[in-house]
């Protein structure tokens, strides 16, 4: 899996973040295969900039809490791992302190999966969607939800410089037990 960012020895207390984006190989960003939307936005501020690769951009919620995110897929997919970049120097109370990520069909059946508290996080924060038992390694769905529940120094509006979604990559060949890398081998892996 991923790099974590440092856990609190309280369950759901994330600190600090990571200045590097570190995924494993066998996870590839989903967010391509989304239609992306936010509850409310700034002029200039919108759901565009979580998906601009741009640090210095944000999304900028303007209304009332929670402010959402909301990733809606046209098929079911396996998603594994979310990472937002989030920067408590530079936004201070527009910095999420807890958030809420929630997975359904659609909005009319969405469930909570976790709920994370964040303090003082600078960088890319990791949140792991696996559950508490070891099968449940990823979340199958069409719409994931992430709820910004509240903000540092009680601030309304929210910062998020960035936003990525990963699931798992799949095996290429189906039913083989090996994981080739090069065409070559991948084309001589069956017989005939």
């Amino acid at each position: 899996m991923a790099t974590e960012s440092s856990e609190s020895e309280e369950e759901g207390k994330i600190t600090g973040g990571n200045q590097l984006l570190i995924v494993d190989d066998d996870l590839r960003e989903m967010g391509k295969k989304a239609a992306w939307s936010v509850s409310s936005c700034k002029t200039g501020n919108g759901v565009c900039s979580l998906r601009d690769e741009n640090l210095e951009t944000y999304w900028q919620s303007d209304g009332a809490q929670p402010h959402l995110v909301n990733i809606q897929f046209q098929k079911k997919v396996k998603l594994q791992l979310v990472v937002l970049y989030v920067d408590f120097k530079l936004d201070e109370s527009y910095t999420p302190s807890k958030i809420s990520i929630r997975a359904g069909d659609g909005f009319h059946n969405l469930k909570e999966i976790k709920t994370v508290e964040l303090v003082k996080p600078t960088g890319w924060v990791y949140l792991s969607l696996s559950g508490t038992d070891p099968r449940e390694t990823f979340v199958n769905t069409f719409l994931l939800q992430i709820a910004v529940l509240s903000n540092h120094l009680n601030g309304r509006d929210t910062h998020v410089r960035q936003f990525k979604v990963y699931g798992p990559r799949p095996n290429p060949i189906p039913h083989q037990p090996f994981q080739f890398t090069s065409t070559e081998f991948i084309t001589h892996s069956t017989v005939r």
